[in-house]
């Protein structure tokens, strides 16, 4: 399909989110295509997974370089041979500087396993229940220097059960994960949502609850 928007995805594990957004826009009239699968571990589960879907794969580990600047820029080279028009974070565990994001600002998003403000970082789904939270989710957001602070494009949410274990928990959260990158990269290209002035901006063609907040039972 011409002009679906080109978007790179940046793994470092097992690349689930990674195989639902690849199914995505295998599906026809999907407003965008991936073009490559960038990890920076060699080792890395989802890049097999990726090869077998006939997509480009790149391992750029950090330890083949002398310093994290070099391997960004490396990695930043790799992008300027792929042009991609939007870069999805998932599962990648490494934060990126700040040189890094404004190359590409605005166009990076990621899935964090939280409801963004709250439990950034590591450790969510222990911290979720630490806390005695009765709710728990994932939240889709633009990439800024601020870890885990961009503006949320979306958030899908998943009850706590009582006795609920972590693991337990971060399979619920994983369900939804699935449903909501796929529904929020395709908002992205197609131009309801970018970021401006440090906001989610939608256009006036409406949100769709169903695609902003998913809730499973």
């Amino acid at each position: 399909m011409s002009g679906r928007k080109r978007v790179v995805v940046f793994i470092s594990g097992s690349g689930s989110n990674m195989e639902k957004l690849a199914e995505a826009c295998e599906a026809p009239g999907f407003p965008a295509e991936i073009v490559a699968v960038i990890s920076d571990k060699l080792d890395a589960a989802g890049l097999p997974k990726a090869k077998a879907r006939g997509i480009a794969t790149y391992a750029l580990a950090r330890k083949d370089y002398d310093s994290k600047q070099a391997h960004e820029a490396a990695m930043l080279g790799l992008l300027a041979d792929l042009a991609p028009d939007f870069i999805c974070l998932a599962g990648f565990m490494r934060l990126l500087s700040g040189d890094f994001i404004r190359a590409y600002e605005g166009r990076i998003i990621n899935i964090h396993p939280s409801l963004l403000p709250l439990f950034p970082g590591l450790d969510t789904h222990q911290r979720a229940l630490d806390a005695g939270m009765r709710i728990a989710g994932c939240s889709v957001h633009f990439v800024t220097e601020g870890m885990d602070e961009g503006p949320i494009i979306g958030q899908a949410a998943v009850p706590i059960m009582p006795g609920d274990t972590t693991d337990a928990l971060a399979k619920r959260i994983l369900t939804v994960e699935h449903r909501l990158y796929p529904a929020a990269l395709r908002r992205l290209a197609e131009g309801e949502v970018r970021m401006e002035n440090g906001r989610a901006v939608f256009t006036n063609r409406g949100i769709d609850g169903a695609e902003q907040i998913l809730i499973a039972g």
